[in-house]
């Protein structure tokens, strides 16, 4: 939907400047600021610290209850202990599911709280190349684009600084 206003916005632009002086369109890459950038890469670090034991713990029931599918699998266990092997696959089933979904709304809000201020800072800095180059309008989320009109590094560098 968003792309769909974004192009509705640019096409209305260029009809409307069609007669006037030339229209001087930019893009910027959003995905590629929120993996480039050095603060969208401190904060994915910061990020990875914080939820990384809670990462560990969940690769190490996941490995437990793979472990407890192979031993299920086999038919040479005693009823009791195939009973026991199920009861424990149940729980820690029950249990890595609760605590995947809480690490990932966590680890979702977390990450949209921090990256509201590199999406603040990289909207500035948009704006400050735009202003600075005129540029009429710079689009952020299209179907194509040639890699002439692309500010995408511009505004990396600028986030630099």
């Amino acid at each position: 939907m968003k792309a769909l206003i974004s192009i509705a916005l640019a096409a209305g632009l260029l009809a409307s400047a069609a007669g006037a002086a030339e229209l001087k369109v930019g893009y910027v890459q959003i995905d590629r600021i929120y993996r480039e950038a050095a603060p969208a890469v401190a904060i994915q670090k910061k990020l990875e610290k914080e939820f990384g034991e809670r990462r560990t713990e969940l690769k190490r029931m996941s490995d437990r209850a793979k472990d407890l599918e192979n031993q299920l699998s086999r038919s040479s266990l005693s009823d009791r202990d195939r009973k026991q092997a199920e009861r424990e696959y149940a729980g820690l089933d029950r249990d890595y599911r609760a605590k995947a979904r809480e690490f990932s709304e966590d680890f979702n809000q977390r990450r949209n709280e921090e990256f509201s201020g590199v999406q603040e800072r990289a909207n500035r800095a948009v704006k400050q190349i735009a202003e600075r180059e005129q540029f009429d309008i710079v689009l952020q989320d299209a179907v194509y684009v040639s890699p002439r009109i692309d500010l995408t590094a511009k505004v990396l560098k600028e986030l630099e600084k």
